[in-house]
């Protein structure tokens, strides 16, 4: 699979979203209001403190299981992530992370927010770069190695 920034996703998404068409043969497409994801990730409170300092989500809620915490929701804007302890049922040397990405489009300026995840730890993949497509970029991968593609629409310079 190719580098995520060689497809311009978020110009396809944009397309979609004002030319929408209905599924072949089921007369109408699902018109969907939002996605959340559920993540199992090897360790939880290191991954909490990852999304929160390195990419900059908010605790929303916790969830324990007989006093210890299982699984925790965040929020960034209207992005939702539920993480999820591993529980060692399927093998606890199961890689994670492979097979799957996951694109944050965001009005805040993608320097600022790389600068930030620099600061607190994360290493970025690439560096923020404007794509032909009008977005500006840069990529990150969690303590469990999903991608993390994180764009805005350039901005004029000032």
């Amino acid at each position: 699979m190719g580098n995520a920034l060689e497809v311009p996703f978020a110009h396809y998404i944009r397309k979609q979203m004002t030319h929408p068409s209905a599924a072949a043969g089921s007369g109408e497409s699902l018109s969907a209001l939002s996605l959340a994801a559920s993540l199992t990730v090897k360790d939880l409170q290191a991954s909490l403190q990852w999304y929160t300092e390195v990419l900059g989500f908010e605790l929303d809620q916790k969830f324990e299981r007989e006093g210890v915490l299982r699984s925790v929701r965040l929020r960034a804007g209207t992005v939702n992530l539920l993480l999820n302890q591993d529980d060692g049922r399927k093998g606890w040397d199961r890689v994670k992370g492979q097979g799957i990405s996951f694109m944050i489009t965001t009005a805040q300026s993608i320097d600022d927010i790389a600068a930030r995840a620099r600061a607190n730890g994360g290493h970025l993949d690439s560096e923020p770069a404007d794509m032909p497509w009008g977005a500006r970029v840069f990529q990150i991968k969690d303590l469990d190695g999903i991608l993390y593609s994180i764009s805005s629409e350039r901005r004029p310079p000032a």
